[in-house]
């Protein structure tokens, strides 16, 4: 059991890939919806992610991260915490310390770990798959002098089962089932790299 719920402790915002602001059109396209404007301009959402009002409080502590760092926008932010979600699910299911490392904090990383050779010693292998991700929200910021923390509630429809050596069945199932998670990110905006890495992780 406490395999299983260390596997619920999945998907990290990875490898930053830019965050820069894409040149925004004069209005929306047709059929598509804008999302919350920032500094005059007014970025898309994706389907699926929530992205709060500028105005409000928690659109408040999110433009503190804005003010420190030029290349920062919640949509993008959302889209590249998406993608982390998918390659640290995959990565764990498959054991892969090497892909996890720079995605995640050093203790984070050093849970993910023991999990892992626990799982090895006991000849164990986990099958995961993400059907879909329904939502992808984001529910708080902080800005502690130079570490910006954001946290990201994940609703998933996944396939989890943790096998054993001859491939049986032990933990779960081959049926959909609907996980939420909560992903705490976080990044020092003073530092060289410009990665959010997972800090915590919890079901919510």
């Amino acid at each position: 059991m406490a395999i299983f719920l260390v596997l619920r402790l999945r998907g990290v915002l990875g490898r930053r890939v830019g965050f820069e602001r894409p040149p925004m059109p004069q209005g929306p396209a047709p059929g598509q919806a804008s999302g919350p404007v920032i500094e005059g301009q007014a970025f898309p959402v994706q389907s699926g992610h929530v992205v709060p009002d500028p105005g409000s409080p928690l659109g408040q502590k999110l433009m503190q991260i804005v003010s420190r760092d030029q290349h920062f926008d919640p949509p993008q932010f959302l889209s590249q915490a998406e993608t982390s979600f998918r390659l640290i699910v995959t990565a764990f299911a498959a054991g892969d310390r090497t892909a996890l490392k720079p995605l995640l904090t050093e203790h984070v990383f050093e849970t993910f770990e023991a999990a892992i050779t626990a799982r090895e010693q006991a000849a164990e292998r986990h099958q995961t798959e993400i059907k879909s991700i329904p939502e992808a929200r984001i529910e708080d910021a902080q800005l502690l002098g130079d570490t910006a923390a954001i946290i990201v509630r994940f609703t998933s429809d996944q396939v989890n089962m943790v096998l054993d050596a001859e491939g049986h069945p032990k933990i779960g199932t081959d049926a959909v089932t609907e996980l939420t998670d909560l992903w705490t990110f976080e990044r020092n905006l003073k530092g060289p790299e410009l990665t959010w890495r997972l800090a915590a992780a919890r079901t919510g």
